[in-house]
């Protein structure tokens, strides 16, 4: 008999039957109240979880469109700061460089940034810093309002990727002065991959480049959010799919779905601190490290395809690898969206059985028990 497989990586992510069903209700004409009412549901329901009082543009596209959205959008600059200790760090040079200057600030990937090097960068004229809440390549969680506090000394402008961390850990965006961040669907907010959402205050608009890409141009979604509407034809069924997403993160109350978030990681942190295996990072503090996913050094005498090809071939879960030079190094384990408990130590009880019998760990559910009773 073949169940349905688990997939436990740091998105895509699975869906819920609720959001599933809502996907599939009869397309609607995206120039109608219906769906007017549909994105304003959607966007008042982001500015709650970005935590700002700004505009929040719906763009039918990648996270990565997110990405380009907001940088080439405020690109009006001499040159910007990205922070780079990851793979999506380093996206974000690459997506700056084609739009202004960069002064890319690079440190070891799962490693924390020093942000002696980042008060540096804007000291030395770089109008503009970018960086990753949540290095889901990594495991690791960049201290964001410490960044934001650091550019506002500077009247610098402040780009955050929150693609996964918004709806799964905590983001106070005007609170820490956060002037553009993203989002993407696939991740915390538990639909399918295909839409990105950019939340922007007023500010940012003085940095506005009027030769940003046509299709990511967000003066374009600025204008057309005043009739609740997208400017260019809309991924229809995913703003079904992320009105609904929306009701349920109401459901559940944003405080409990982080707290929920967080207990999942913790638990998977201390099943394989428990099980003999070492963590990646390895940071002195817990708070520091991802809670929507957890990177763990592969044993020695395994190899990354009997871990996560056993695992697909046995017990149909899939957990992600290391990216770059990390492949081969590390195995991700996603904790987003809305999974729970039992996904968790079904995945656990998994990876366990095929490293206990490699002799490469010990049993230790009971740790992961402990923190999810």
């Amino acid at each position: 008999m073949k169940f349905d497989e688990l997939l436990m990586i740091p998105g895509p992510v699975q869906v819920h039957s609720r959001i599933l069903n809502a996907m599939a209700k009869p397309v609607i004409g995206h120039r109608t109240p219906e769906f007017s009412e549909i994105m304003k549901n959607c966007t008042e329901g982001l500015k709650e979880l970005f935590g700002t009082e700004g505009d929040v543009y719906l763009i039918s596209g990648s996270g990565t469109a997110g990405m380009e959205a907001a940088i080439a959008s405020f690109s009006k600059l001499d040159r910007i700061t990205c922070i780079d200790n990851g793979k999506f760090g380093d996206r974000l040079g690459k997506i700056a460089s084609r739009y202004t200057q960069v002064d890319v600030l690079s440190f070891e990937w799962g490693k924390s940034i020093d942000l002696e090097e980042v008060e540096k960068s804007l000291e030395n004229g770089s109008q503009a810093v970018a960086f990753v809440h949540n290095e889901t390549s990594t495991g690791i969680l960049n201290p964001a309002e410490e960044i934001a506090k650091i550019a506002r000394k500077h009247s610098a402008l402040v780009i955050m990727d929150g693609i996964t961390s918004v709806g799964g850990e905590e983001v106070k965006m005007d609170e820490w002065g956060v002037d553009v961040a993203i989002v993407g669907s696939q991740k915390c907010l538990g639909i399918p991959p295909g839409l990105a959402a950019v939340a922007v205050n007023e500010k940012a608009w003085e940095f506005y480049n009027e030769k940003a890409p046509f299709y990511l141009d967000l003066a374009a979604y600025r204008k057309k959010l005043k009739d609740w509407q997208t400017p260019y034809t809309p991924a229809v069924p995913l703003f079904a799919a992320l009105d609904e997403a929306i009701k349920m993160i109401r459901e559940e109350g944003l405080e409990k779905r982080i707290e929920r978030h967080r207990k999942l990681s913790k638990a998977v942190r201390e099943w394989a601190v428990n099980a003999g295996l070492e963590l990646f990072p390895q940071l002195n503090d817990y708070s520091s490290y991802s809670n929507t996913v957890t990177a763990i050094k592969i044993p020695s005498g395994v190899t990354d395809k009997e871990l996560r090809g056993g695992l697909k071939e046995e017990y149909g879960i899939t957990i992600s690898g290391g990216q770059e030079h990390l492949k081969g190094k590390i195995f991700r384990i996603g904790t987003m969206g809305n999974i729970g408990k039992r996904e968790v130590i079904a995945t656990l009880a998994a990876v366990e059985d095929i490293l206990t019998r490699k002799g490469a760990a010990v049993p230790a559910l009971n740790a992961a028990l402990e923190v999810l009773s």
